[in-house]
């Protein structure tokens, strides 16, 4: 990948997880959701500015996401996204205060040690 992939794929992955961050502070003010008044939940879902916002970076990301896909192989390109769990499990950890066992550490660094073999190759 070059330079401006590598920026196309980094605003596809930043903006997804900051589209996730969003929607979990977002879900957090609207409570746990039951299917006895529909119409209050959607207005509720609809009324909150973080689920909004979390949903705008959810399609920047994908914007960045079909661009990329644009100049790289999806072969390229859908493993690199795979760095979206990495950097959620970072910020449920950093901003949640989520614990993360040592085996969920150990897949992360499997997760990105494929990436840069996938990325890397010619």
């Amino acid at each position: 990948m070059n330079p401006q992939e590598l920026l196309l794929l980094l605003i596809s992955v930043l903006s997804s997880v900051s589209g996730q961050l969003l929607l979990k502070i977002g879900a957090g003010k609207l409570g746990q959701v039951n299917i006895s008044n529909p119409s209050k939940q959607i207005i509720g879902i609809i009324t909150t500015p973080e689920l909004i916002l979390g949903l705008g970076f959810y399609g920047v990301g994908a914007i960045a996401y079909i661009l990329l896909l644009t100049r790289v192989k999806l072969s390229v390109a859908g493993p690199a996204a795979s760095l979206v769990y990495v950097f959620s499990v970072l910020f449920g950890h950093f901003i949640f205060k989520e614990t993360v066992p040592w085996l969920q550490l150990v897949g992360l660094g499997l997760i990105v040690s494929g990436v840069i073999l996938v990325v890397s190759q010619k």
